[in-house]
């Protein structure tokens, strides 16, 4: 009798040309669901005479730790991947001068996430122009704040993100027709002492990719997906270390 013990590994390969594998990193958990619907035909008694198979789905999910970019876009999104990415810079100190705050990243610029005062913690408000005490307009293109003189020597927490365009992948995420999706062959697998289990999906498409986060806890992105039969009408293979 063979047993299986511990989250295994599981990887994704897409349906392109020359794929490039995604291992679905520090995986969590991996649930398979094999499910049919069945008919039952009855008559004067209570109990059916016959009972069919009907109409069958497998499906599954995975809970990983590690973030790809390449995972995600090759076996969820199938869209346009590119070197770079949207950066946040969070509670970055500025000290207001000549009614204004010039942000370190500046030059690359993207959206405003508000300014707060580092003394009393409580924010100011954005106005399109000749802003009040308390008050900022912008950021230009050049992120620059604009503040009113009399706020001048304070001390600012600055949010807003930035772009980087050689940190990091960026996934472009279009609204794309129905119907539109990447599938992928999936190959799960669990060792116990030195016998190996291995279930291999020959054609899935994700339903569904979610993330959460908690404090003092890591995120555990998550993947659901139905399995669906091949070109050769095969669903997949699962194979075990001992023979029966």
């Amino acid at each position: 009798m063979q047993f299986s013990f511990g989250s295994g590994s599981l990887w994704g390969i897409d349906s392109g040309a020359n794929p490039t594998p995604g291992k679905f990193g520090i995986l969590q958990d991996c649930g398979v669901d094999f499910a049919f619907s069945s008919k039952t035909l009855t008559g004067s008694y209570q109990f059916p005479v016959a009972v069919a198979r009907g109409t069958g789905k497998v499906s599954w999910k995975a809970k990983f730790a590690q973030f790809s970019g390449r995972v995600f876009n090759s076996l969820f999104f199938g869209q346009t991947k590119a070197t770079g990415s949207v950066l946040v810079s969070e509670d970055e100190l500025g000290t207001i001068a000549t009614a204004a705050v010039t942000v370190a990243n500046g030059a690359t610029f993207l959206d405003d996430l508000g300014v707060r005062s580092s003394t009393t913690g409580l924010p100011f408000t954005r106005v399109a122009s000749a802003p009040a005490v308390g008050q900022y307009s912008g950021p230009s293109v050049a992120g620059v704040y604009t503040f009113n003189a009399t706020d001048n020597g304070q001390i600012v927490k600055i949010d807003y993100t930035y772009s980087s365009a050689s940190l990091g992948e960026k996934i472009t995420i279009a609204n794309q027709l129905l119907g539109i999706a990447p599938s992928f062959k999936t190959v799960f697998t669990q060792q116990y002492n030195s016998l190996r289990e291995t279930l291999v999906l020959n054609a899935s498409v994700a339903a569904k990719l979610s993330k959460a986060s908690k404090t003092e806890d890591f995120s555990m992105p998550e993947m659901d997906a139905d399995a669906f039969a091949d070109s050769g009408n095969n669903i997949g293979t699962w194979s075990v270390g001992e023979k029966s």
